[in-house]
């Protein structure tokens, strides 16, 4: 795979040891979506951003769906695939080959990122669900005790009911990562409460990964 099969920003950052971030953008975003809000979460990390390949009504995104909250499963599989495929093949691209990579993804690109955990285990060694659904069950969980997941709701969100989103925590439970999941006063949209417990998040996944 070419590592121009995702149109994506990369930075180097300025640590050595910090994990890579891969940062997953929503419904209508861009590659350069979520940079403000990385910085602000670990100033220092390289940061992998690609953009969403399919196209819904002009806006991309990383899978189709077929209504709000119904995913189009086979097109999801596919997506995480390639996904999948592709972040080493960019990584090596841009020398941080070997380096641990932690997703932070908002909305789709959470959804796609809790995808990635659910089928390709291995690939992430940690990710920051902002606004996450339950994207697809496999038939069998993955083995995940080596992964680190935070989950951050909105308790008023129109988009991400509650129940779903604890479900999605209990199958990361389930699988056997380490799960934190935050229930935030406010809707869809991130705010600064999202961005303080995120990095404090971060941070510690950031410190087990060097040792």
């Amino acid at each position: 795979m070419n590592p121009d099969f995702f149109l994506h920003h990369f930075e180097p950052g300025g640590e050595v040891r910090a994990p890579v971030l891969l940062l997953l953008h929503g419904t209508g975003g861009t590659e350069l979506d979520l940079i403000p809000l990385a910085r602000q979460l670990a100033p220092a990390a390289p940061v992998l951003s690609p953009r969403g390949r399919v196209l819904e009504n002009g806006m991309p995104r990383f899978f189709r769906r077929l209504a709000e909250g119904v995913f189009d499963e086979e097109d999801l599989r596919r997506r995480a695939a390639e996904l999948a495929e592709w972040i080493p093949v960019a990584a090596a691209h841009h020398g941080v080959a070997g380096r641990p990579v932690v997703a932070v993804g908002f909305s789709n690109g959470a959804n796609i990122a809790a995808a990635l955990l659910l089928l390709h285990p291995g690939v992430l060694r940690g990710a920051g669900l902002l606004r996450a659904l339950v994207p697809l069950v496999p038939a069998t969980l993955p083995p995940l005790s080596a992964t680190s997941v935070l989950l951050v709701s909105g308790t008023a969100d129109p988009i991400v009911p509650l129940a779903n989103a604890r479900r999605l925590a209990g199958l990361f439970r389930e699988a056997g990562a380490e799960v934190a999941h935050l229930e935030l006063p406010g809707g869809h949209n991130l705010g600064m409460a999202d961005v303080i417990e995120a990095r404090a998040w971060l941070g510690h996944v950031a410190a087990g990964l060097r040792t």
